[in-house]
């Protein structure tokens, strides 16, 4: 069965995902180039449900009974959020290390990362000022540690990696009295009431929203990338937030933020985020594919992870049509990185290191992936993907629509000569090779 077919969290908007772009600032066009040319980032899911090992927050929502019909935590749902809203006392991440993980990072050579600030359980994984729901709270069992405000030890980190940081934030909280009333029995991931029969109750919670939001981009900055969760917090369930105000205070702290306010579309997505997919059809706006390393965001013990050939494969065709992508990683309890993960961002880092430049700064041809060739572009230059397998073979080029002067074979940095309308593709190491056809000048 499919990862897709198993989890039920994936909110989709094709509408949004065909949507072209309004008028935006121009700070944010230049910055949508900027993002593009990183092309690969990694984005962490940890919380207190890696203690709990299961799949993210999902298990407290009633109305997701699929994140406990395979193994529910609890053998009841009113034990099961007790338990589980107390898990702060146990969560104890001593080998937390950020800067191992940046390092791992780098040299698995992403460029840009997000890191979650909150997921839907509503605790905090740094010190805000607006809920006592968090990592740096005197009943969390991490609070005494001197790195206890986790987001801004990982931020550092990645920047003196040089790596851009991004937070994720879930538009929902199913701690907070102002989304989930205290005593309620929420039936859902919504709010536990309809803001329009308690609009004060809702304004309440916009300014706790926008309150954290501020505080995420004005404490721990710079922020390249505000990425926001939860895409059912929108006007069609009443719960509206007030993202006119919210983007404009953010750009006045830093004009160039992107806000990626998922699936909602209009002027404050700024790019769009494909979930465990590739698309048949490329979105008209900027986007960038999710994907994780394995079955799940967070940690799961005992989790199947992908094999290195297959996410190489993804990336391949998500770049060939334009994409960025983002791999997902689930720290562990104890802080440190799972070792099947750190091993495929080892693989992935040594493939980058010889073939990078047909990633890095380039742009998709999507018109060629409908006859399986893989393509990117850059500088007048061209990179065609192929298969370890396809090594030995006669490769037609005939279906190419650029000129070229000379074939390179990147791994090898040897000149390659085309026979006619076909090339010999070389034999690599690697699970895809790469070929530069170099201009003609």
């Amino acid at each position: 069965m499919s990862e897709n077919k198993k989890r039920q969290d994936i909110i989709e908007n094709k509408a949004t995902q065909q949507e072209a772009y309004q008028d935006l600032p121009t700070e944010i066009i230049d910055k949508l180039e900027w993002f593009q040319d990183q092309k690969l980032g990694i984005i962490f899911h940890w919380g207190l449900y890696s203690q709990a090992g299961i799949v993210e927050s999902w298990q407290l929502s009633k109305e997701d009974d699929w994140a406990r019909k395979h193994g529910a935590w609890r053998s009841d749902l009113t034990t099961l959020r007790h338990d589980y809203w107390n898990l702060n006392r146990e969560f104890n991440p001593v080998k937390f290390n950020p800067n191992d993980w940046a390092k791992a990072a780098k040299d698995a050579g992403f460029k840009y990362m997000l890191f979650t600030t909150k997921h839907h359980d509503g605790f905090n994984m740094y010190d805000t000022s607006y809920s006592d729901y968090k990592i740096t709270a005197a009943d969390s069992a991490f609070h005494t540690n001197p790195q206890a405000d986790l987001l801004k030890y990982v931020n550092n980190a990645f920047r003196k990696e040089g790596i851009a940081t991004g937070a994720y934030y879930s538009k929902a909280d199913w701690h907070s009295p102002f989304y989930w009333e205290p005593n309620s029995d929420p039936q859902g991931r919504y709010a536990s009431y309809d803001p329009e029969e308690k609009p004060e109750l809702w304004h309440q919670f916009q300014q706790f929203v926008e309150n954290q939001l501020l505080e995420i981009c004005q404490n721990y900055g710079p922020i390249d990338i505000l990425w926001l969760d939860a895409g059912w917090v929108n006007s069609m369930h009443h719960e509206q937030l007030p993202m006119d105000e919210i983007a404009q205070k953010i750009w006045q702290i830093k004009p160039d933020t992107l806000i990626v306010d998922r699936t909602i579309g209009g002027k404050y997505e700024n790019y769009v985020t494909p979930e465990q997919k590739i698309p048949t059809v490329p979105p008209k706006k900027v986007w960038e594919s999710n994907l994780t390393l394995a079955k799940n965001w967070g940690y799961v013990p005992n989790d199947q992870y992908k094999s290195f050939d297959e996410i190489l494969s993804s990336i391949v065709k998500i770049i060939s049509l334009g994409g960025n992508v983002i791999l997902g990683v689930g720290p562990k309890p104890d802080g440190t990185l799972p070792e099947p993960a750190l091993a495929l961002m080892k693989q992935l880092g040594e493939w980058l290191k010889v073939f990078g430049e047909a990633v890095y700064s380039t742009r998709g041809c999507p018109d060629y992936a409908k006859n399986q060739l893989y393509l990117t572009k850059k500088d007048g230059n061209h990179y065609l993907f192929y298969e370890q397998q396809q090594g030995g073979e006669q490769k037609s080029l005939a279906n190419l629509a650029f000129s070229y002067k000379s074939v390179e074979n990147l791994e090898t940095n040897e000149n390659i000569q085309p026979a006619g309308s076909k090339i010999s593709l070389p034999e690599t190491t690697f699970p895809f090779g790469v070929l530069k056809f170099k201009p003609d000048k």
